[in-house]
C-alpha cells in the first residue's frame, strides 16, 4: 500500500520494444451503437463508445495481463503511510495524437473534468473520494483523498479515466485526441469509424495501420458479419455460434474469465418493486444454475446479486438457491397472495439477453410471477428503455469491487439504475473505502454485497465467461478482459 513502483516500471520499459517497425493491414471490428445517436468517442460521457476509445486513448493506469494495476501513462506511485495522498510519476516523452506534449496538467485537467457535477459523469462516483488533484511538476501528480483510501491504483484502471488535453472537452467528442496507439480519423459512430497506427505512441508503433469500427447494433448481425470474414472479431458468441464457426473454418477462439455480468433490473422507485420483500421474492424465485445454462451455454458464473466478478479479491463467497415457497410468502406479506405481474422489454442488443428473459419467465412462474416478455429495437435501448421503463435489462463490463459497488448502487450515483437509496449499504461502502487492513477492508466489501442479496433491486444472473471469436489471420491478440488488451501488439496477416 505504501508503495508500487520500481520494478514495474522497468519492466514496461523493457517490453516497449517496436511491434513493427512499419504498421500493415486493417482490422474490423463491430461495436452495438448502444447509445444510438447519442453515441460520442468522451470517454467520461454517458455515451462514449469504448470500443474506439480504448485503442486512440490513455490511462494513467491500465489492468495488466495479471489483473494486477500496470503501468500506463503513470510508471509509478506511492502513497503516504495513512493512504490519504497517493502521488503519481508520468512518462517522459508522451505526446497526444496533435503532438502536443502530455504533462501534470492534462491529468489535473481530466480528473477535475470528470468530477464537474455539470458533466455529470457516470463515472464521477468512482472517484469521489478525490479531495484535490494538482500538479507537482510537469510529470508528477498527486492526489489528496478525503479519507484513506488503499486501492486507489486500482480505482484509475477504470477505462472512462481517460487522459484528454487540457481544455479540451467541448470537442473531444468528436476529435478523440487521446495518446493511444490509434489515432481518429474519421468519426462515425452509427457506421464506420477509421482509426490510422499512431507511429508516435509510447510503447511502439503498432503493428496494424488501419482499424474500421463498425456500428451494428444487432448480436446475430455482428455474428452474421464475423461468420461473412466482414469483421475480424467479436467478443461474445454462444455455444452454437462457435460450432458453426469451427465448421466453416478460418477462426480461432478464446475463452476469457471475465467480471462481466448480465440482470434484470427493477427500479425500486416504482411500484411494486418498491417493496424490498417484492424485490427478493422475485430474487429467490430464480434458479441461477439453470439460468447460466439455459442463457449462455454454462459459460458463466452464478452472480448471486453481486456486481465483483468471480475473481476480485473482494468478491462474496455466498451461495444462493430457488426457494419459491419463500417467494411466495415474501410476495403474500407485501400483499400479493395472488402474485404479480411483470413486463420485462428485452432486445437482441445483448445475445444473452432473449434467453436469460426466457429462462426467468419460465422459473418464476411457480411463485406466481407471471414475467410478459416484449420485444423492443435494439437501437437506443440504452437511451430509451434502461433506467425509464419499471423494468429492463442490464449489463456491465468488468469494474473493480469498490468502483461498481458504488457507481452502480450508492443513492445518487449517476447510474444507480435500480434507484436504489440505502443509506446503511453506503455506510458501508465508505467502511471499506477507509480501511486500511486488507483483511478488514475484505470483509466489509463482502457484508456490503451480503446487504444487496437481502436489499437490492437489481438481479445479477450470472458473470459472463467471454467466448471470443476471430478471424484465424489476426495474431496476438491478448487472451484478457477487453479493457487490459494491448491493441498496439495485434497484428493481421
Amino acid at each position: 500500500m505504501k508503495k508500487f513502483a520500481g520494478l514495474l516500471a522497468m519492466a514496461a520499459l523493457a517490453g516497449s520494444s517496436l511491434v513493427s517497425a512499419q504498421p500493415s493491414g486493417t482490422f474490423r471490428q463491430a461495436h452495438e451503437v448502444g447509445f444510438g445517436s447519442a453515441s460520442d468517442v468522451d470517454p467520461a460521457s454517458r455515451g462514449r463508445v469504448f470500443t474506439i476509445t480504448e485503442k486512440i486513448m490513455s490511462r494513467l493506469v491500465r489492468p495488466g495481463l495479471d489483473g494486477k494495476p500496470a503501468p500506463d501513462l503513470a510508471l509509478s506511485w506511492s502513497s503516504n503511510a495513512a493512504a490519504t495522498e497517493w502521488t503519481f510519476k508520468l512518462r517522459e516523452g508522451v505526446k497526444f495524437h496533435t503532438g502536443q506534449p502530455f504533462t501534470a496538467a492534462d491529468v489535473v485537467y481530466s480528473l477535475q473534468r470528470v468530477q464537474d457535477p455539470k458533466l455529470n459523469s457516470p463515472v464521477r462516483a468512482t472517484i469521489s473520494m478525490v479531495k484535490t488533484v494538482e500538479a507537482v511538476d510537469a510529470k508528477t501528480v498527486k492526489f489528496v483523498l478525503s479519507a484513506p483510501y488503499a486501492d486507489m491504483p486500482l480505482v484509475l484502471t477504470d477505462y472512462r479515466l481517460m487522459i484528454i488535453p487540457v481544455n479540451s472537452g467541448e470537442t473531444i467528442k468528436v476529435t478523440g485526441t487521446g495518446t493511444g496507439p490509434f489515432k481518429l480519423e474519421k468519426l462515425d459512430p452509427q457506421g464506420t469509424t477509421i482509426l490510422v497506427a499512431n507511429p508516435n505512441y509510447f510503447e511502439g508503433p503498432p503493428a496494424i495501420a488501419r482499424m474500421e469500427i463498425i456500428g451494428i447494433p444487432d448480436a446475430q448481425a455482428r455474428f452474421q458479419a464475423l461468420l461473412g470474414k466482414q469483421i475480424d472479431m467479436v467478443q461474445g458468441i454462444n455455444r452454437q455460434q462457435r460450432q458453426l464457426l469451427e465448421r466453416s473454418g478460418g477462426f480461432a477462439f478464446q475463452e476469457v474469465p471475465t467480471g462481466n455480468w448480465r440482470g434484470i433490473v427493477f427500479r425500486t422507485d416504482m411500484k411494486p418493486y418498491d417493496d424490498p420483500r417484492v424485490r427478493r421474492a422475485i430474487r429467490l424465485a430464480v434458479d441461477r444454475k439453470a439460468m447460466v445454462e439455459l442463457a449462455a451455454g454454462g459459460a458463466g458464473v452464478i452472480g448471486c446479486d453481486t456486481p465483483v466478478g468471480p475473481k476480485d479479491q473482494y468478491r462474496s463467497p455466498r451461495t444462493c438457491a430457488q426457494d419459491i415457497p419463500r417467494a411466495k410468502a415474501l410476495l403474500a406479506e407485501a400483499g400479493f397472495p395472488n402474485g404479480i405481474d411483470i413486463e420485462i422489454p428485452v432486445s437482441t442488443l445483448q445475445p444473452e439477453w432473449p434467453a436469460m428473459a426466457e429462462a426467468f419467465q419460465q422459473q418464476v412462474a411457480a411463485a406466481g410471477i407471471r414475467a410478459k416478455i416484449v420485444q423492443v429495437p435494439t437501437d437506443g435501448y440504452f437511451d430509451q428503455i434502461w433506467m425509464k421503463r419499471p423494468v429492463s435489462m442490464t449489463r456491465w463490463n468488468d469494474r473493480p469491487a469498490d468502483g461498481i459497488l458504488n457507481e452502480a448502487y450508492r443513492g445518487g450515483a449517476r447510474w444507480n439504475e435500480s434507484f436504489w437509496k440505502d443509506a446503511k449499504f453506503d455506510a458501508l461502502l465508505d467502511a471499506a473505502r477507509t480501511e486500511l487492513n486488507f483483511e478488514k477492508r475484505k470483509a466489509r466489501y463482502i457484508e456490503a454485497q451480503d446487504y444487496l442479496w437481502e436489499n437490492t433491486g437489481t438481479l445479477v444472473g450470472f458473470h459472463a465467461l467471454i467466448n471470443v471469436a476471430h478471424t484465424s489471420r489476426v495474431k496476438n491478440l491478448d487472451p484478457v478482459e477487453n479493457f487490459g488488451i494491448r491493441w498496439h501488439k495485434l497484428s493481421v496477416n
